[in-house]
């Protein structure tokens, strides 16, 4: 468009624009030709704008994330309606204290374009922005994960992923893995049931997973659990929705989550909270570290501890939701880990990652930056922009002292014994796969049986039979229907279940 027709056109409409310019702020003069040699020449290197424009299209693209690809995100608030004070130093738990949140959701499996239909567990991960720092507490929609040792992440991720020679997954391979894997009992029983095809993020709930340690001023620390509880209440789809669905919209989890927001019609969740005293651990026939188990509630009351509103839809989704940086180790006083296996590893390798993702200095990124002042001597690396100054970049100085907060130190954990590499004592991997198959409607029961029944009926001969037996073991109406529809030999499952111990 010739710039007259352009001024025309702005004038008529009131609006006004920002001339174009590269990124170093010069004014472009042509975005729309080439510089050539001449009329019918070839296209000059010296055109700077067109070497800048390609280089940048040709770098837009950073890692996928390896789990958690395909994810939307929304800014809101959490307010506390509980002191905690007695069990932690973290002060956003102040009754009627409001602090900034970022949520991300995603699906785990699949990448970053895949059909939001497609089961898979999904991602609940908040970041806090405090006034102690920032604190993520990065969870799922299912309370319980697959595996128990981060030993056994790298396999179990490769396990639901593409098969290697083949760019698409298949039951063979899955199954091939987890007839090794029998604490997954619970969590593939949720992933097979209607929870694994939400309606939408709305109408979901969220879990911690892991236990962590709240520690009070005094150093004491109790453990807990904490769960998001939606006031949309909850909605799945089954297979025969999931199916339509995705002719239709396969955005439709985050189509839904933006148009709501959009609209004023802001979701919320309450916080709920699960606590022991760290002698109560030994009082369970299973260990509550293990984060393939629940904590029920039978046993542990829930306590609600504030409310979630999420209100505010990001301005820039690769600026905010793809590079936020999430990671279980942004922790703050107040917070720690517990010994939870797979926590100890997810605690290195969620910051690895967003580190190899996105840059040493990812921190900085307006998304993930802080509420409060970063001080500290880590220093350099690509795209650092912070504000470090001085001659002092080191610990300790009596030119430029940095005093360490005594209230920050770690709590204390008692420990005995050798090192090891050994299963936990308390396993008991079927149980509360059992119960959770009979808490459901009948309904919920039959879509799950034909499902998960449907996909074994893919895998090995042995394979099938093997995890048959483990679903046996939880519930023998839960086995004898798979096995029906996996067209298994139901008195080898019987034999097979015979011989686990729970």
């Amino acid at each position: 468009m010739l710039p007259s027709a352009l001024a025309a056109i702005l004038l008529c409409t009131g609006a006004t624009a920002a001339e174009l310019t590269r990124d170093n702020g010069a004014l472009v003069g042509d975005n729309q030709n080439s510089q050539t040699a001449g009329e019918t020449g070839p296209v000059l290197l010296q055109d700077i704008h067109l070497i800048q424009k390609l280089q940048r299209f040709d770098r837009e693209r950073i890692p996928e994330r390896v789990v958690h690809a395909r994810g939307t995100g929304a800014y809101g608030v959490f307010t506390a309606s509980e002191d905690l004070s007695d069990l932690t130093q973290a002060t956003l738990f102040t009754p009627d204290k409001q602090t900034p949140v970022f949520v991300r959701f995603s699906s785990v499996v699949h990448g970053n374009h895949s059909p939001e239909t497609l089961r898979d567990p999904r991602g609940f991960a908040t970041k806090f922005y405090t006034e102690q720092g920032n604190w993520d507490l990065v969870g799922n929609n299912f309370p319980t994960f697959f595996i128990r040792d981060a030993i056994k992440f790298p396999d179990m991720v490769h396990a639901f992923k593409p098969d290697p020679d083949k760019n698409y997954g298949t039951n063979r391979t899955l199954f091939d893995f987890f007839q090794h894997v029998p604490e997954a009992t619970r969590t593939l029983t949720l992933l097979f049931s209607n929870e694994g095809t939400p309606a939408t993020y709305r109408e979901m709930d969220g879990s911690s997973v892991h236990a962590y340690k709240l520690v009070n001023a005094d150093g004491e620390y109790r453990y807990v659990k904490f769960t998001w509880k939606s006031l949309q209440g909850l909605r799945n789809h089954d297979p025969r929705e999931a199916e339509r669905v995705q002719g239709r919209d396969f955005n439709h989890m985050t189509r839904d989550l933006i148009e709501a927001i959009e609209a004023g019609n802001y979701p919320r969740w309450d916080l709920y909270l699960q606590v022991l005293e760290p002698e109560q651990l030994v009082a369970f026939d299973f260990d509550p570290l293990d984060a393939t188990k629940i904590w029920p509630e039978d046993l542990v009351p829930m306590r609600k501890i504030g409310t979630m509103e999420l209100n505010r839809n990001p301005a820039n989704v690769f600026q905010e939701t793809e590079q936020v940086a999430l990671a279980p180790a942004n922790l703050i006083p107040g917070i720690e880990p517990s010994e939870d296996r797979l926590l100890q590893g997810r605690l290195f390798s969620y910051a690895d990652t967003q580190m190899y993702r996105l840059g040493a200095n990812h921190q900085q990124l307006p998304v993930n930056r802080p509420r409060v002042a970063v001080n500290n001597n880590n220093q350099d690396g690509f795209m650092n922009f912070g504000s470090r100054t001085g001659e002092v970049n080191y610990e300790p100085s009596t030119l430029q002292p940095r005093p360490e907060a005594v209230a920050a130190r770690y709590s204390n954990l008692p420990l005995g014994g050798m090192t090891q590499q050994r299963r936990i004592a308390r396993e008991q991997n079927f149980r509360q796969a059992g119960e959770l198959f009979r808490s459901w409607d009948r309904k919920t029961q039959q879509d799950l049986i034909q499902t998960l029944g449907s996909a074994l009926a893919e895998a090995e001969d042995g394979a099938k039979h093997t995890m048959l037996s483990y679903f046996y073991k939880a519930d023998a109406r839960y086995g004898e229907g798979l096995t029906r529809v996996a067209q298994g030999d139901i008195a080898r499952v019987r034999a097979l279940a015979a011989e686990l111990v729970d």
